[in-house]
């Protein structure tokens, strides 16, 4: 019988945060394969675009406030997989030479807690190119202590008032993934509430992922008045929630806050954040909270405090920015602390465009709806729904059965809108380890629309990136579309190594047999 023991803590400083920070350090880039950790909702296209859009907005304002000589940092917090970052720079580079207006110069800095996600980051093949434009360079950087960004690629440091433009903050799945205080509001007080941890004896010698799935929560109240004193730096939100609150457990994000007021002291101008989360900005929403419960994938996640951080930052003039609908998903917010937020009129409305109007969250529920529903939709409808994500990668994997299926009845216009789409995906693509191989469904869907070049194209490239042994159907695709392209030597080549791992494979027997001459 295996044996419990309980442990009391305060919130902020339970062991959960140290298995959290423990998993990722350990896992590095791998804590993001097939979604263990979740990060599609925050890293596709779409979400991607919507950024791009608002620093773009961005841009455009402080060049119409005549901001064109220092350059505007980005900097993503917690970038985990990369593929936010890689999206945003794609989709901004789009942007800025589609227009041709004159703008100031931009670089995005991707940080996180683990070096070694730092170091694969720098080795990442999609992001070369932004690395040799001067467009990109990392730092790691813990959110709880760091106050200053020592750059990977130039060498330099950015300092408390190094900066003349605003910084712009990026912070996805960031503020539910840090430390956090829990209290408890009741008859006008504020309680500490500490978390009472029951785990086995054996939790030393399990993983973060395991240690975290065999413990169990409870909570216990303590009365904690220093909350409530002149002298806490947050107690206007406080006050707030003593007044309209009771038997409501708030999870306050003090170091979420902390965080940006030390990135805040580093520019003499202010920060734009736009933020993604699991998070609630309505005082509503926090009324009669019940206690929270771990949210587990490898690691853990909570809720965010949006609306802490919204009020104490509009109570020094900042605007804030989150829709006027609810959010099913994913709230997106945008905090602009800058000096006179309304004269950022782009911003504001690329935020109304690309957030408000129709945004991540709304596409993320559309897309449940889709995978759910994939048999049933035509060619044009899969076809609508890949423009609108952005020619996503992964609902491509996920549609090319059915496309494959409507091919019989598709129009040649239709196919040339495959074609290219799927040349759009591929030059927006971000590698990770992934249980899918991208090329191969590529180049299988345009050899069954006869276009032999791509095929040729998107299939060889997919069996210089398997390790594993070819398949053989492959290499028979292969050999057909030599043959179709009139490289017959090629086209032999294939069929011959087709026919080494399958010697009684009719198809290439018979092709080995025209390209032979009949012999």
């Amino acid at each position: 019988m295996t044996e419990h023991r309980e442990q009391r803590f305060r919130f902020s400083e339970a062991p959960i945060w140290e298995l959290q920070r423990k998993y990722f350090e350990e896992q590095g880039l791998k804590a993001w394969n097939n979604d263990q950790v979740p990060q599609y909702i925050t890293s596709n296209p779409m979400i991607a675009t919507a950024y791009a859009e608002m620093i773009f907005g961005f841009l455009q304002d402080r060049a119409g406030q005549g901001e064109m000589t220092e350059t505007v940092t980005i900097l993503e917090l917690g970038a985990g997989a990369g593929r936010l970052a890689f999206h945003v720079l794609h989709k901004l580079c789009e942007l800025r030479d589609y227009a041709g207006i004159p703008l100031p110069p931009f670089r995005y800095v991707m940080t996180d807690l683990p070096i070694k996600n730092v170091k694969s980051w720098e080795q990442h093949p999609a992001l070369q190119s932004y690395i040799a434009q001067g467009l990109l360079d990392f730092a790691r950087f813990d959110a709880v202590e760091d106050h200053e960004l020592n750059l990977t690629v130039s060498g330099t440091t950015i300092r408390p008032g190094d900066l003349t433009q605003p910084l712009l903050i990026v912070a996805n799945y960031f503020f539910d993934s840090i430390p956090q205080e829990l209290i408890y509001v009741d008859e006008g007080h504020i309680f500490e509430c500490d978390v009472i941890i029951n785990l086995p004896d054996r939790a030393d010698t399990l993983t973060p992922s395991e240690a975290l799935e065999s413990m169990s929560l409870s909570y216990m109240h303590r009365r904690a008045s220093a909350y409530e004193e002149e002298t806490f730096p947050y107690r206007n939100v406080i006050d707030l929630y003593r007044q309209e609150l009771e038997d409501s457990h708030i999870l306050f994000p003090a170091a979420g806050l902390e965080c940006l007021e030390r990135l805040n002291r580093m520019s003499q101008a202010g920060f734009l954040l736009l933020t993604a989360d699991k998070g609630d900005h309505r005082l509503e929403n926090w009324k009669f909270a019940e206690p929270p419960e771990l949210i587990l994938h490898g690691s853990f996640s909570l809720t965010a405090n949006y609306h802490a951080i919204q009020h104490v930052f509009e109570q020094r003039g900042a605007q804030s920015l989150f829709t006027t609908h609810y959010y099913k998903n994913l709230n997106v917010g945008c905090i602009l602390m800058l000096d006179g937020p309304t004269k950022y009129a782009n911003t504001r409305l690329a935020y109304r465009r690309s957030i408000e109007r129709f945004g991540p969250d709304e596409f993320f529920s559309m897309k449940e709806w889709v995978d759910r529903n994939l048999d049933t939709m035509g060619l044009q409808q899969l076809l609508a729904f890949w423009r609108l994500g952005g020619y996503d990668a992964e609902f491509f994997i996920h549609s090319t059965n059915r496309i494959s299926s409507l091919l019989p009845d598709a129009s040649d216009e239709e196919m040339l809108d495959i074609q290219r789409g799927i040349h759009r995906m591929w030059s927006s693509f971000y590698v990770m380890e992934q249980r899918y191989d991208l090329a191969l469904d590529a180049g299988l869907l345009l050899f069954e629309m006869d276009m032999f070049e791509d095929a040729k194209y998107f299939l060889e490239a997919s069996l210089e990136a398997d390790e594993d042994e070819p398949v053989p159907t492959v290499l028979y695709c292969l050999a057909i579309c030599s043959y179709e392209l009139g490289m017959m030597d090629s086209a032999l080549a294939y069929t011959r190594e087709a026919l080494v791992l399958e010697p009684d494979h009719e198809e290439a027997l018979d092709l080995l047999h025209a390209l032979s001459g009949g012999e």
